[in-house]
Order: structure tokens, then C-alpha cells, then sequence
């Protein structure tokens, strides 16, 4: 790297520099110096210590003008004094200063009109080979006039050992500085803190210029609909968006500008428990050279097994986008025709499709109900009901309703349907009922994208007043209708009210804002 781009890092005796260094190099080092080890079908596989999943209560923004006027504070966005990011700016330095180091300059926005360069500095060989799997690869041209609009410092090394004079929640720290474009890291090795970091800036940046960044998936057939799944981890975003017949335009992260839809992103990022070939097959043929499975079970000697969530059941892979075969090359799509609300219901009350009016899409984007799965955040050991704000209340530095009214804006605008779909459980609450089958929401998936759920005939779920289709091919009629498949009928309706009552509580903090976002009217009714 030339001294000029290493003297921009603002380190100490930086040993050695390596700049978007080639896979093949880091594979070989991840494997030598980092305890990593290759997988039967290619696949880098590594351990990311005692972190498997983000450390949401460490997350913080600096408290400072102008930024402090349009985040949202609370239970999402911490607040942290300029002194304090200080101190960990310079901790993170001492670290990564005297060491060999990777920088690695990615685009995050496949919009030319929306991008932003972002610089990541590591240690970690693996994780370098990660950030080139998760995001748009510049060319050499590119490259060669590169300037970064944010730069991440991830120490994962060193922990915050004044983390309680700080008044932190614990010696781990990831802590985002708007005005001074820069982040840093601490203290955990989970390389997810890295992906939803620059996914958190977009959530401030694009707003602010009118345009909607989206935590979903989309897709596009080629008729040239685009279709969106919006969802937490472990709703399905990714298995459902990856169709052996419509391309992927991206896993998890997009914006919607005035031309359209674009992925954030330049690969995906799937959970692998119980990862099955004969349901997930494009997933399953992902994982090869270049892929990176994290903390998966395997025998040492490259044979993985998918169904060991001894560690954890964040099991994940990631993977460039050009590993599916079917990807949409220039990760663009237009205005979508059909957007989709994935839940993961573990009280197994909602059906497995409905179609949203426009109000009613409002509500449950806003509601954003689904269930925690295990191991997706610290603590978490089985589903929890939980509402999430637009499928991403975690990612979300502005107000909720920022986000919504953008959507709303933005349905109206190019007519498009919305429909939620429950990929969580049927036949009974978690630990009673079964998880919905992917062959039933597949169809209620195609269903939605060929039209054909159009022809049939509605009826109107009591309490939610949802509207359900009375038939669809390909999904078993019973399933259609959540209260058929209950053995105990009344179990199921005492069940529905209790549901019903948590999402009418979730509201009323959205009623304080202003009566533009009263939707009650369109949600559960008791």
C-alpha cells in the first residue's frame, strides 16, 4: 500500500499494510495464524469466540450537533459523550498500531446515486475476507481515486477495560461517530457487528436525502417485477428470496430511490442451522471457495454439520452474491410490484398469508411483530415475541415513523401490494405447534408472485381482520385458517386475544407522535 493511504489510517508504526488483499492470500492466513480451517466443500470455517451474535446493548452514537437533532433515543440508540469516544478512539488505535494490518475499501449501495465508500482497518485476515464477501467490490480504476465517506477501526482485540467509569454496559463497545465519519469496535470478533454498522449509517443517511433504506430481501422475475420480503433474522428473508426462478438482487439490506430498488450489498449472509440441500439447494451449493461458515459443528477434518447448534444456533454463512446462480448482475431492481411482511409468530395465531390494505400495511410495517430466534443476540436461547419497528427497529438511528412514512409515500405512489406471511408456527404455540412448512410458504410466496392468489376468495379473520384466502394452490386448505389447525379451539381464541392485546400495547407509543400515524383502526380490535 502506498504510504500515502497508510499515513490516512491516523495509526502509530503501522508494521504492514495490506489493501483489498486477494481471498486466496487471506484464506491461507486465516487458516495459519487464526485457527482457521477448510471445509470438505471449500469453505473457510471460523470461530468468532464468545460473541455469535451482535452485542445490541453496546452499541452507541456520540452525542453531538447536528446529528443529535434527528436520532432517535432510547432503548435503541445509546448515547455516548465525546470524551468517552475519545478514550475508545485511542484504545482501539493502541491496538491496531505495531500490527500487520488489512484495509479493505468497499461501496455499500449498488445506486450510483445513493452509494457510499466505506474503509474497514482489521487485523483479522478472516475478517477482511468477510467484508469482501458482504459488500460491492470497487474496480482497480476505482480504487485508484478512493476516498472512504466513513471508516470503521474494528480492535476486536482489546476490551474497554474503564467500561464502568465510562457508565457502559460492558467492556465491548461499537461506537458510531457521525461527524467525525468514523466507528470503532471492541471486544467482539462477531463479524455481523461489521454488516449492521454500515447498515445503521445508511438507516441515517438515506432518509435524510428522501430515499427509503429497507431491512429485506428482494427479488425480480423476468417480467421484471420486484418483489421485497421484509423480516428479521430467522423469518426467512434469505431462504425465500433465493428462487431457483427469479433473480436475486440481494439477501438482507436495500434502499428504494427514485429509481428503484438496489441491494446494499455485494453478497449474503444465511443462517446454516439444520441447513438442508433438498429445501435451501441454491444456499446449500453457495457454500464452496470463498464462501466463510461461522461456528458451525464439524470434525476437523472439513465435515460440517449443520444440525450441531452446540455453540449456537447463529449459525451462519457468508458468501458473494455471484455464488447464486441466479443473481441479478447489476443488484438493481425497479419500484416493486409485491412487498412482503415475513413474521415468525411463536404463538401460532397468525395465518400463513393475508393480504395488507394500505392502512393495514402501515400497522404491521410499524408493528413489525415477530419472534427472537435463538442466537441471533446474546441471551436469547429460544423464540421470544418481540415487535421490532419495520423489521429493523435495531438498525434505526431516526424515528420509527420517519421510515414508515416513506413507505407508505412510496406504495402509493407505484401501487403496490402488501401481504404478510407467517413462516413461524401452526396447530399450536411454540413447544405445542410446528413450524410452518417451507413447501406451504413457498406456495403462499408464489402464490403471491404469479397473481394466482387474486383469484380466490376471501374470508376475514376474526379480531385481526385480516383477509385470508379460502384456497391457494399448493398449500394444504386447513393450514389457510390458523384456528382450523388447533386441536382446542378455545385455546386458540384465548390465544389470539392475548396476541391481539400485546400488539394494541406495542401501538400507543406511535399515537404520541402525531395522529398522522394512527393506524388502530387497521390492526387487532378487541
Amino acid at each position: 500500500m502506498s504510504s500515502d493511504i497508510s499515513n490516512k489510517l491516523e495509526l502509530n508504526d503501522v508494521k504492514s499494510v495490506s489493501r483489498n488483499t486477494d481471498i486466496q492470500t487471506l484464506r491461507e492466513l486465516a487458516v495459519r495464524n487464526e485457527g482457521a480451517s477448510i471445509s470438505s466443500s471449500g469453505a473457510l470455517i471460523v470461530d468468532t469466540g464468545i460473541f455469535t451474535g451482535r452485542s445490541p446493548k453496546d452499541k452507541f452514537f456520540v452525542n453531538q450537533d447536528p446529528s443529535n437533532k434527528y436520532i432517535a433515543w432510547g432503548n435503541v440508540n445509546f448515547p455516548v459523550d465525546v470524551n468517552v469516544y475519545n478514550d475508545l478512539l485511542e484504545l482501539s488505535k493502541q491496538q491496531l498500531s505495531s500490527k500487520d494490518l488489512f484495509v479493505t475499501d468497499v461501496f455499500c449501495g449498488a445506486s450510483l446515486d445513493s452509494r457510499r465508500s466505506i474503509r474497514f482497518i482489521t487485523e483479522v485476515a478472516w475478517q477482511a475476507h468477510f467484508i469482501q464477501n458482504m459488500f460491492i467490490m470497487p474496480t482497480e480504476a476505482e480504487l485508484e481515486n478512493f476516498e472512504p465517506d466513513f471508516t470503521i477501526y474494528n480492535a476486536c482485540k482489546t476490551t474497554n477495560p474503564k467500561w464502568q467509569e465510562h457508565k457502559l454496559h460492558s467492556d465491548v463497545f461499537v461506537v458510531f461517530n457521525i461527524e467525525e465519519k468514523k466507528a470503532i469496535i471492541g471486544g467482539t470478533w462477531y463479524a455481523g457487528e461489521m454488516k449492521k454498522g454500515v447498515f445503521s449509517m445508511m438507516n441515517y443517511w438515506l432518509p435524510l436525502d428522501g430515499n427509503l433504506p429497507m431491512h429485506c430481501s428482494a427479488n425480480i422475475g423476468d417480467k421484471g417485477d420486484t418483489a421485497l420480503f421484509f423480516g428479521l433474522s430467522g423469518t426467512g428473508k434469505t431462504t425465500l428470496s433465493t428462487d431457483p426462478n427469479r433473480h436475486l438482487i440481494g439477501d438482507d439490506e436495500h434502499g428504494w430511490d427514485s429509481k428503484g430498488v438496489f441491494n446494499f450489498e455485494g453478497g449474503c449472509y444465511a443462517k446454516v442451522i439444520n441447513l438442508d440441500p433438498k429445501s435451501e439447494p441454491e444456499i446449500f451449493a453457495a457454500i464452496k471457495e470463498g464462501a466463510i461458515l461461522e461456528n458451525v459443528g464439524h470434525d476437523g477434518k472439513g465435515n460440517v454439520d449443520y444440525t450441531d447448534g452446540s455453540k449456537t444456533e447463529n449459525t451462519r454463512v457468508s458468501y458473494p452474491i455471484t455464488h447464486i446462480e441466479n443473481h441479478k448482475r447489476d443488484l438493481k431492481g425497479g419500484h416493486p410490484t409485491n412487498i412482503i411482511f415475513l413474521s415468525a409468530d411463536a404463538f401460532g395465531i397468525l395465518p400463513p398469508v393475508s393480504k395488507l390494505t394500505k392502512e393495514q400495511a402501515m400497522y404491521y410495517f410499524l408493528s413489525g411483530y415477530t419472534a427472537k430466534v435463538a442466537g441471533t443476540e446474546r441471551g436469547i436461547t429460544e423464540p421470544v415475541a418481540t415487535f421490532s419497528a419495520c423489521f429493523g427497529e435495531a438498525f434505526l438511528p431516526l424515528h420509527p415513523t420517519v421510515y414508515a412514512d416513506l413507505l407508505g409515500k412510496k406504495i402509493d405512489e407505484h401501487n403496490v401490494n402488501v401481504y404478510l406471511v407467517n413462516t413461524g408456527w401452526s396447530g399450536g404455540s411454540y413447544g405445542v405447534g410446528k413450524r410452518m412448512s417451507i413447501k406451504n410458504t413457498r406456495a403462499c410466496i408464489n402464490g403471491i408472485l404469479d397473481g394466482s392468489i387474486n383469484d380466490s376468495e376471501f374470508d376475514t379473520l376474526p379480531v385481526f381482520n385480516l383477509s385470508i384466502p379460502k384456497t391457494l394452490h399448493g398449500v394444504d386448505t386447513e393450514v389457510l385458517n390458523p384456528r382450523n389447525t388447533w386441536a382446542n379451539k378455545e385455546e386458540y381464541d384465548a390465544t389470539a386475544k392475548k396476541l391481539a392485546g400485546m400488539y394494541i400495547e406495542n401501538f400507543k407509543k406511535y399515537l404520541k407522535v402525531d395522529s398522522h400515524f394512527d393506524y388502530t383502526k387497521a390492526g387487532p380490535q378487541l
